[in-house]
């Protein structure tokens, strides 16, 4: 039989199995890690821990065991094995041709030392949300709106791909709307291309949480990809604007990039101010709106909104990447500047002074 429970923080999979294995214990362990991903994303690492393991007695039995975690847990990126097994450490040969994680052998009664090694090496011990709108209508149009995918995709996996844990939010919880023009083959990136065909982040995805029930007390940062359906819900959000304020005064970072920075409308710092009055900001430029031909349709600029707040606006060239990093403050002016505003981002929490 298997056990099965997860180490928190940090979302680490600990497996226990005994006796002779089934494949209902599989299963059971499959649908167990996938309810946590479809809500997570993302799994800290897994943890085998066994004094022996029964039917690891040769290398067909071992591979067989790690080709079921290949197949099934597709997010795994570390494996600890915890065990006195006589053939454990043959488990490193067997890495390459079974798994795409790291795997290192640990002996039984370390579990400690396994869960640091999961939780800290090379990775960021982190948990970033990320804030994405409700908002499917573009004004009164008849179009759709929502996210832009490029902004939730490749600021996804550099989070992902640096070891961060990331939970997506939306206002009303559930599938966020997809602003169709972001799916079209010539707004397309390898980082979409990932997304879409990622079922752990396409489960995320469908499954966000409702924005009113998250607290930021549980994240070390917070970032919002844009697209135009911000301008609508989140920059009048009550819960999102308390999230952005007591985030940064909880000394946490928040970014936003290309339209997102315009929830910070009615955000106030703890002096009463708007939060963006003196600092460095950028965000979606008047030019690149009217280049797009929605000047008239969007309840605000964003540049003339962070202006008329106080913000320090600049910008780069239309459509190129530009990013303002002001203390905890980090904005990205278009999508093109999605993955250095997440980058920035991660620069921020590992430097917090």
């Amino acid at each position: 039989m298997l056990e099965f429970s997860f180490a928190e923080p940090g979302g680490i999979l600990r497996v226990t199995p005994s006796g002779a294995l089934s494949a209902a214990d599989f299963a059971g362990l499959t649908r167990f890690a996938d309810a946590y991903l479809s809500t997570h994303g993302t799994l800290g690492g897994l943890m085998i821990e066994a004094q022996s393991f029964p039917g690891w007695d040769s290398f067909a039995a071992l591979a067989s065991h790690l080709r079921f975690f290949r197949d099934h847990q597709r997010r795994i990126e570390r494996i600890a094995l915890v065990t006195d097994s006589r053939i454990a450490h043959v488990a490193e040969l067997l890495v390459e041709p079974f798994v795409a994680a790291d795997i290192r052998v640990f002996p039984f009664g370390q579990q400690e030392a396994a869960l640091r090694w999961l939780r800290t090496d090379g990775r960021m011990a982190v948990r970033i949300l990320m804030v994405l709108t409700s908002h499917d209508q573009l004004g009164a149009t008849g179009r759709k709106t929502g996210f832009w995918l490029e902004e939730l995709a490749a600021p996804y996996y550099v989070f992902r791909d640096a070891g961060a844990t990331v939970t997506l939010a939306s206002p009303k919880g559930g599938q966020p709307p997809l602003d169709p023009v972001s799916n079209n083959p010539e707004a397309a990136s390898d980082a979409t291309h990932r997304f879409q065909a990622d079922r752990g982040a396409q489960a995320a995805l469908a499954r966000t949480s409702r924005l009113a029930d998250v607290s930021g007390a549980d994240f070390d940062a917070v970032f919002y990809p844009g697209g135009h359906g911000p301008l609508w819900d989140l920059a009048e959000d009550s819960s999102s604007i308390a999230l952005i304020g007591a985030t940064l005064a909880a000394n946490k970072p928040v970014a936003l990039v290309c339209h997102a920075p315009g929830v910070l409308r009615h955000v106030k710092s703890t002096d009463g101010k708007p939060v963006v009055s003196g600092r460095s900001v950028t965000g979606f430029a008047n030019t690149e709106e009217q280049a797009v031909g929605l000047t008239a349709v969007v309840p605000f600029l964003v540049q003339d909104m962070l202006i008329a707040e106080g913000g320090l606006y600049s910008k780069a060239a239309d459509w190129q990447p530009h990013v303002c990093a002001d203390g905890l403050l980090i904005t990205g002016q278009n999508p093109a500047s999605s993955a250095p505003a997440a980058k920035a981002l991660l620069v921020r929490l590992q430097s917090p002074g």
